[in-house]
């Protein structure tokens, strides 16, 4: 099953997206909204992918909650109904400024 952004959208409309309780707790220590996160989705893409990951495979989507935010949701499905495993505002010192490619580590 080939995970797409236009799928996860589908899910939000059938109600079909969970919140686990990893993320409840992340997000209110990175004062995150679900809000926030269903609109990162929705106007989001995926910039990687996590085909192995269990018990369903899942992504990690850039969205901009508002124009200036970056966001950065890890997302699994099993095709019927989602989970939002994590969401985080990306580091600008881990990541480039398109937020979609991590900088190399210096060693």
């Amino acid at each position: 099953m080939d995970m797409t952004i236009e799928l996860l959208k589908i899910l939000y409309e059938k109600d079909a997206v969970f919140f686990t309780q990893h993320v409840i707790e992340r997000c209110k220590q990175r004062n995150i909204h679900p809000g926030q996160i269903r609109t990162a989705i929705l106007n989001g893409e995926i910039i990687k992918d996590y085909p192995d990951d269990t018990p369903y495979p899942s992504c990690l989507i850039l969205g901009y909650p508002d124009a200036d935010t970056p966001l950065h949701i890890v997302v699994g499905t099993n095709g019927e109904s989602a989970r939002i495993i994590t969401a985080y505002y990306p580091d600008p010192d881990k990541w480039e400024s398109d937020m979609k490619t991590r900088k190399e580590q210096k060693s």
